[in-house]
């Protein structure tokens, strides 16, 4: 065997700790794999006392992460610190300065800087590796850029956020309302003390731009995502879509044509035939769409220590065997900006929920809205009335322009009969 690829690591929480426990155990695998050993030389972290479980005085300690760039013995650094700017991006950028690779975990850096980044990386004919910042330890990224490298990709979409997917599914499996579980979420760990990148959807939207860079081969675009979380689902609309035939789960969904780029997150009613209706709790499922290939699915453990430490350490695999190649699967030059495409043409069934007063004319008026926008309704019902003498309606439309049930509710927003804001969910092709 050569040399060992020698490893810095910036971040020593659930996952660093993890890449430290998951090198000592399965050290030896990894470097018959590899073709040679690799290690870790130097850490940094916030608080040097703290217990992580693992031996850490065998490294060098680093006050300053942005340090470990110039550090002499690192063949390779890894951020495992988060966020989209701050410590995380200076590491990135002084790191490639340096002419050494550089591995991450961080969806939010790579959906914002990610173009800059591969651009820097490949100038300097070095790796920029990210396998552990979208669905944690099931390899996606890797699938797209290498097992359908042949393929025209027409689609992409799935669950990207376990801990709207633990909260939906644990709705739909108890029959409690969003804030009970999201409380409990809470408690167990699967959801942050401020839930509100993950519940408000930009968690799963960070990494909805990176998938459809890899999938189509463009310029990543976050600042072009339709972004809907799932705070306004309610037990009732579980409820409905389970007699309809469907489950409520947060997508992301992306397609690339002549119209442009399409990105959305948004919760949809998905169809009991579908592989996505039946992923629950906090796993992640990924559907690409190949040409040739046809339906791929990538499922498994979206988070944690052991998957996304695994994901980190498939990538220093690769820079140990001198796998490089383009971060997005082809040169960033080659990446296309595409413009953003508009939604309202785009035809689909939606399902809709207001909360009206129980009034006489109530139905018509609705009806009504629906009708002078054009929007053909497949089944409305109604429910009985709630405490506060509001009444819940659902509606099924036909499929139609998008355009037109946002002009639909839109016509409904000022109208005296509505309590609270109407909550429209796409229903997601079989």
């Amino acid at each position: 065997m050569t040399e060992p690829l020698r490893i810095a690591l910036a971040g020593l929480g659930t996952v660093g700790a993890g890449v430290i426990r998951l090198l000592d155990a399965n050290g030896e695998l990894i470097a018959r794999r590899a073709g040679r050993p690799i290690e870790v030389v130097a850490v940094s972290a916030r608080d040097r006392s703290k217990d992580r479980g693992v031996d850490i005085a065998r490294f060098d300690w680093i006050d300053d992460p942005a340090e470990l760039a110039r550090h002499p013995r690192a063949d390779v650094v890894v951020e495992l610190v988060g966020g989209s700017d701050g410590p995380a991006l200076a590491l990135a950028r002084a790191t490639l300065a340096a002419g050494k690779s550089f591995v991450t975990a961080n969806k939010a850096m790579i959906a914002h800087h990610g173009l800059e980044l591969a651009r820097a990386a490949e100038s300097a004919n070095l790796a920029l590796k990210f396998e552990a910042a979208v669905a944690g330890g099931v390899p996606v990224i890797k699938g797209l850029r290498e097992g359908a490298a042949a393929n025209v990709i027409g689609r992409v979409y799935g669950i990207l956020n376990g801990t709207c997917n633990f909260i939906l599914s644990k709705m739909e499996a108890e029959g409690r309302d969003f804030g009970e579980i999201l409380s409990e979420a809470q408690a167990l760990g699967y959801a942050e003390a401020d839930p509100s990148f993950d519940i408000d959807g930009v968690d799963a939207a960070h990494k909805l731009s990176i998938l459809a860079s890899v999938a189509f081969g463009a310029q990543p675009a976050f600042g072009d995502v339709a972004i809907t979380g799932v705070r306004h689902v309610m037990a009732a609309d579980i409820a409905e879509a389970d007699a309809l035939g469907y489950r409520v789960r947060l997508l992301g969904v992306a397609d690339s044509g002549p119209h442009g780029l399409f990105q959305r997150v948004h919760p949809h009613l998905v169809p009991l035939s579908h592989p996505l209706a039946h992923v629950v709790g906090s796993t992640n499922a990924v559907v690409a769409e190949g040409n040739f290939v046809g339906r791929l699915l990538f499922q498994g453990a979206g988070a944690g220590d052991g998957p996304t430490a695994s994901a980190v350490v498939a990538d220093l695999i690769d820079i140990a065997r001198g796998e490089f190649g383009p971060p997005y699967a082809m040169p960033a030059d080659a990446l296309a900006a595409q413009d953003a495409a508009d939604s309202g043409e785009r035809r689909a069934r939606a399902y809709v929920r207001l909360t009206v007063a129980d009034r006489v004319g109530v139905l018509a008026e609705i009806a009504a809205a629906m009708r002078d926008a054009g929007v053909s309704i497949e089944s409305l019902i109604q429910r009985g009335a709630n405490p506060d003498g509001s009444v819940f309606v659902a509606i099924v439309t036909h499929e139609g322009p998008e355009r037109s049930v946002a002009q639909a509710l839109e016509k409904l927003r000022g109208s005296q009969s509505l309590v609270g804001e109407p909550m429209w969910m796409h229903i997601l092709a079989d």
